[in-house]
């Protein structure tokens, strides 16, 4: 049996390599997004396992999944790291979209929130999305995001109802929520044979047939009947489906108002038309340990588009700033976005790249637009989780790792260098829990260092900064959970021990009035003296809208080349902070005046008179602390609903509903991320162990003066080093 499962095994992997050059058609570039313990991992799992990727199927819980291979991982039983593989399908049933041999380029992305980048940057690249729902409680507060995260950039999804054979199971609330909370125009394409541990199958709405199974260790689906206690049920459901996904094909739409039957390929392909467009979602149920992810499989072949069913790919041409155009093909010229760099013990730097069109080969030189600067591409690598396959050519609709590249990171677009063009980025949000680290040993200090610049080089919510006045390290994410797990791959990856305080929260600065400051610097020190003068008027921008520098200089009263070095002193200031060290934001500035000298003058004098100029309008711009608020939801019995409500309240939350599921009550609101410090641990003695919660960012509002007066005060105590 081993040494049958060993030969399969590598069987598959060189499959992989031969069958690259499938047509565009039958390309798949999908990733597995949901709440946190939906199911993603194991629905992965299984897919692997049903497509003879591997040979046994992976568990969380006993740490041996594919995609969940870093150590933290395994030990925590949660995705970290968003992961990348590929696998084959045979679709050999009859199928509207033509049988054979499908390739699937899957990413396995994590569900805890303070990984929303890895989600944020796969989303970006994917063409399709398999959207995993626990059965049990339909959309949770993460579901919403990374709905909210495909929107954004119009990634087509299929859903799925895991978990239906667990205690709770309620397929018909679930789909409510789907349509409710998410807004979402969908209907089930499958229904439920059985509930709870009472399931054994599941209904196909479009065949009208029913597939069940005896047991998982069986791995086999028969097909029969349709129960009778299910037909209407299923009449029901099917009318829904075809009312919804009519209106997406015309020749559909005259058959169904004519009262004419409809036949399995005309309604699979108005469905097709309604996802690809993204504007329908269909949705399947059941338990994805089961044989079932085949007709899963099938749906993934069947409703997302391949690369060439998308529109083509629009940029910007740098040089004119006007709109560019790649078809997704090998044969038009090269573009690619990279969407996520990582350090390889074994080879180095990998930058992941999403070939959008062209082709590239080791040896390559590309231009990185956003950059400005060429690259060499080094080595090819088609990534199988933490798995290497080397390749000498990669194409369009690809997804590769490129070795050999140094200035390229997230988000950066890589072009043809005789046929630029400038892809959309990528956005991240910003972090909102800081603590300071320090180094266990002067030995460790320069490890450290280079540890922190790589870890922040893959993850673009990682920040790091110097705090002046006290010299410590001060590295700032998502969340406790994000940084935890960083400082340990640190000291597991690095060798790198180092002590970290407790966690503070990411404070922020703005203003409130328009204003004007001036900045003057004038130093002589016997021979060529430092001249810098400037004007500077600041205005408040909306919350999340950042900062803006803004020439407004006229009629050369300082020269173009000192303006940039006025930018550089400014931002510089706002890092560091004026009213409390805590860094501002939401802000614009613009320089609309100054004087200059002919000798003196000079970049660092400009720069210096910079911040000089902001540090004066800024104390007339009535300055303001924010602070982070999270989105809070508690899942707990009924009978501390009263108690938890009351604590809430105390710590400053605001509750915006609750709903009743079963015999819990969750409980949503908002509240400020200093007053939830150890909140975990009161909720579970409020509730005898038996709620739980959920958190994520919500937005920044400013802090109540009382609050801001203390952190003031708080600063002034700190001694300057």
């Amino acid at each position: 049996m081993a040494a049958q499962a060993i030969k399969r095994k590598s069987a598959m992997v060189s499959a992989v390599t031969e069958n690259r050059t499938v047509p565009y058609e039958k390309i798949r570039n999908i990733g597995i997004i949901a709440h946190i313990d939906a199911g993603k991992t194991t629905t992965t799992e299984r897919i692997l396992f049903e497509t003879g990727k591997t040979y046994k199927h992976g568990s969380v819980d006993e740490g041996t999944t594919a995609t969940d291979w870093m150590e933290q991982e395994r030990e925590r039983g949660i995705t970290i790291v968003s992961a990348a593989i590929t696998t084959f399908w045979d679709l050999k049933r009859d199928s509207f979209v033509g049988d054979g041999h499908y390739r699937i380029n899957i990413i396995d992305t994590p569900g805890h929130i303070d990984f929303t980048a890895e989600v944020e940057r796969s989303l970006r690249v994917l063409d399709g999305a398999v959207m995993v729902f626990d059965g049990r409680t339909g959309v949770e507060s993460q579901s919403e995001t990374v709905w909210r995260q495909a929107n954004t950039y119009n990634v087509p999804r299929i859903c799925i109802l895991n978990k239906l054979n667990l205690v709770g199971a309620d397929f018909e609330g679930s789909l409510k929520s789907i349509n409710e909370r998410l807004g979402a125009n969908s209907s089930p394409i499958q229904i439920p044979i059985g509930i709870e541990h009472g399931l054994r199958g599941v209904v196909d709405l479009i065949k009208m047939k029913a597939f069940t199974y005896e047991k998982i260790e069986d791995n086999k689906l028969k097909e029969e009947e349709i129960p009778s206690d299910l037909a209407d049920m299923a009449k029901k459901y099917r009318t829904q489906l075809i009312e919804k996904v009519a209106e997406f094909d015309d020749e559909v739409l005259g058959k169904y108002l004519d009262g004419k039957e409809l036949s399995e390929q005309e309604i699979k392909r108005a469905i097709r038309l309604g996802v690809i467009q993204g504007k329908f979602f269909p949705i399947l149920g059941g338990d994805n340990r089961m044989a079932t992810v085949r007709l899963l499989l099938d749906a993934v072949v069947e409703y997302l588009p391949s690369p060439i069913d998308l529109p083509p790919v629009s940029g910007q041409s740098p040089k004119t700033g006007k709109k560019e155009i790649r078809e997704r093909k090998k044969e038009d010229k090269f573009s690619g976005l990279a969407f996520k760099v990582v350090t390889d013990p074994h080879v180095g730097r990998l930058v992941y790249v999403r070939i959008y069109s062209g082709k590239i080969k080791a040896g390559d030189t590309v231009y990185n637009v956003t950059k400005q600067r060429s690259e060499r591409i080094g080595k090819l690598v088609l990534m199988h989780a933490d798995q290497r396959e080397l390749i000498d050519e990669a194409y369009a609709g690809e997804i590769v790792a490129v070795v050999g590249i140094k200035e390229t990171t997230t988000g950066d677009t890589l072009s043809d260098p005789a046929n630029l063009i400038l892809l959309e980025s990528i956005s991240f949000p910003e972090p909102v829990i800081s603590l300071a680290i320090e180094p266990a040993t002067k030995a460790d200090q320069e490890k450290m260092g280079m540890a922190l610049n790589k870890l922040s080089d893959e993850d673009p919510t990682f920040k790091i900064r110097s705090n002046p006045e006290t010299g410590q390290t001060i590295i700032s994410g998502m969340g406790e959970l994000q940084l935890e797990v960083l400082v340990d791959r640190m000291r597991r990856e690095f060798g790198v021990e180092a002590a970290t305080g407790a966690p503070q929260v990411a404070y922020k600065e703005t203003i409130k009035k328009i204003a004007e400051g001036e900045g003057k610097y004038i130093r002589q020190t016997g021979g060529r003296g430092q001249y810098g003068h400037c004007f500077l008027r600041i205005e408040p921008k909306g919350r999340g809208e950042g900062f803006e520098f803004i020439n407004k200089i006229r009629g050369g009263s300082i020269p173009s080349e000192y303006v940039p070095a006025i930018e550089k002193g400014v931002k510089e200031k706002l890092e560091s902070g004026i009213l409390a060290g805590y860094p501002m934001t939401d802000i614009n500035v613009a320089v609309y005046d100054g004087t200059y000298h002919d000798v003196d003058s000079s970049e660092i004098a400009f720069k210096i008179a910079g911040s000089l100029a902001l540090q004066d309008a800024a104390k007339r711009a009535e300055m303001i602390l924010l602070e982070p608020i999270m989105k809070i939801e508690v899942t707990t019995p009924d009978e501390f609903m009263g108690d938890i409500i009351g604590d809430l309240s105390s710590k400053r939350a605001q509750i915006q509903g609750t709903e009743n599921k079963a015999n819990f009550t969750i409980i949503t609101g908002v509240a400020p991320l200093a007053e939830l410090s150890g909140y975990a641990t009161s909720l579970r003695s409020i509730s005898q162990g038996r709620a739980s919660f959920y958190m994520e960012p919500s937005h920044y509002e400013e802090i109540p003066a009382n609050i801001a007066e203390k952190l003031i005060a708080k600063r002034s105590e700190v001694p300057a080093r």
